[in-house]
């Protein structure tokens, strides 16, 4: 399996998808094209990957390390290798995704402008959860105001 391809593909994905988001119109049909063929392809990509490398299918993990969830030395050897790290890499790029596609309707239902949103988006995509951390801090106010917690 060419692994570098599929890390490739993914990334190219998920910056086209980040910047649809953060530039384009945010109509449904754009941001349904985002969750279902961005997020969704991405999980996708995912779950076929780790399948196949958790059942040793592909990129069999070596040494004495098994891959398991349950112990820092078997998601150590999960990631072990080529495949590990690019499923591992799809799962926060698809996340992420899915955490800025939140943001930016809640952002845009609460009226806050495209301009105040584009580095909290940008702050997702390069750091997931510091971004949303900050997205969290900063609509509660205005949720407060309009009297709602959505």
């Amino acid at each position: 399996m060419d692994w570098n391809a599929i890390f490739g593909a993914m990334n190219l994905l998920a910056m086209l998808s980040w910047a649809a988001l953060i530039l384009g119109p945010r109509k449904p049909l754009l941001l349904s094209s985002l969750l279902y063929l961005g997020v969704g392809m991405m999980c996708f990509v995912y779950a076929a990957g780790l399948i196949a490398i958790v059942t040793g299918l592909v990129d069999p993990v070596g040494g004495e390390a098994q891959a398991s969830f349950s112990t820092i030395e078997g998601v150590r050897a999960i990631f072990a290798s080529d495949g590990g790290i690019t499923i591992g890499w799809t799962h926060y790029l698809a996340f992420d995704l899915f955490v800025g596609i939140w943001v930016a309707r809640d952002a845009d239902a609460k009226n806050f402008s495209r301009f105040l949103q584009a580095p909290i988006l940008l702050a997702i995509f390069f750091a997931g959860p510091l971004g949303l951390l900050l997205w969290l801090l900063i609509r509660e106010g205005r949720a407060r105001a309009q009297g709602r917690w959505q």
